[in-house]
C-alpha cells in the first residue's frame, strides 16, 4: 500500500468515526436504593479448613447507594456503563455465634441495549464486576477484604423530565464468589457463592 493509500486510508477512518464521538451522548447519575440479598450459599473453608463445609449464612437487607457514568456513541441503541455501588448486608446471627458486619461494592462495566425514545426510555444490559468484599473483626473472625469477580444483569425505564435530566428505575442482579481467606488468621478462613438483587431510583443528567 503506497503512502497516500495509507493516508486516505486513516483520513477515511476519522472521518467515520468523528460523527459517532461528536454525536454521543454521556451522562452522570445518582442512585439509591434496596439491595435484597440472598443467602452465602455454598459455604466451603479455606486454608487448614479446606475440608470442612458449613451452612448457608442469611444476610440481611441494605441500603444501596452509588453512581454511574454511560456513554451511547452516537446517540443510538447500545451503550457501556460504568456502574459503582455500596451495601451493607450484614451476615446474620447463626444460633448463638454473633453475625459479621459484611459490605460490598460493586464495579461493573456494562454493556446496554436501548429504546432511544425522547421520553422513555427501557433498557437491559449485562457485565463482568469487580466485588470488593469487606468483613470487619468480631469476636470469632478477623476483618479481611477479598476483591472477586462477579456478573451483573440490570433492567430499567429511564424517563425525561427535561431534554438534559431523566429519572429512572432499575433492576439489579449480582452474582459471584466472596472468600476470606484470613478469617480465621494463619488457620485459613472461608468462602461462598454471594446472589443479591435490588432495586433502586435515580436520576441522571445528559450532555
Amino acid at each position: 500500500m503506497t503512502k497516500s493509500m495509507a493516508g486516505c486510508a486513516l483520513s477515511l477512518t476519522i472521518t467515520c468515526l468523528i460523527p459517532a464521538v461528536v454525536l454521543a451522548e454521556y451522562y452522570v447519575a445518582g442512585q439509591v436504593g434496596v439491595n435484597f440479598a440472598d443467602r452465602l450459599t455454598g459455604i466451603q473453608g479455606t486454608g487448614n479448613f479446606v475440608t470442612q463445609t458449613g451452612p448457608d449464612l442469611d444476610l440481611k437487607n441494605a441500603v444501596l447507594y452509588g453512581g454511574k457514568l454511560g456513554f451511547f456513541p452516537g446517540n443510538g441503541a447500545m451503550g457501556l456503563e460504568l456502574d459503582v455501588f455500596n451495601s451493607q448486608p450484614n451476615i446474620k446471627n447463626l444460633d448463638n455465634i454473633p453475625g459479621i458486619p459484611l459490605g460490598v461494592t460493586n464495579v461493573g462495566i456494562n454493556l446496554l441495549l436501548r429504546y432511544p425514545g425522547p421520553t422513555f426510555q427501557p433498557y437491559i444490559g449485562f457485565g463482568g464486576a469487580a466485588l470488593i468484599a469487606r468483613i470487619s473483626e468480631t469476636v470469632d473472625v478477623k476483618s479481611d477484604t477479598d476483591v472477586g469477580f462477579g456478573i451483573n444483569l440490570l433492567g430499567g425505564l429511564r424517563t425525561f423530565i427535561t431534554p438534559y435530566v431523566a429519572v429512572f428505575a432499575e433492576y439489579k442482579y449480582t452474582r459471584g464468589t466472596l472468600s476470606f481467606n484470613e478469617a480465621f488468621g494463619s488457620a485459613g478462613g472461608f468462602s461462598g457463592n454471594y446472589h443479591a438483587q435490588a432495586v433502586v431510583f435515580g436520576l441522571s443528567y445528559h450532555f
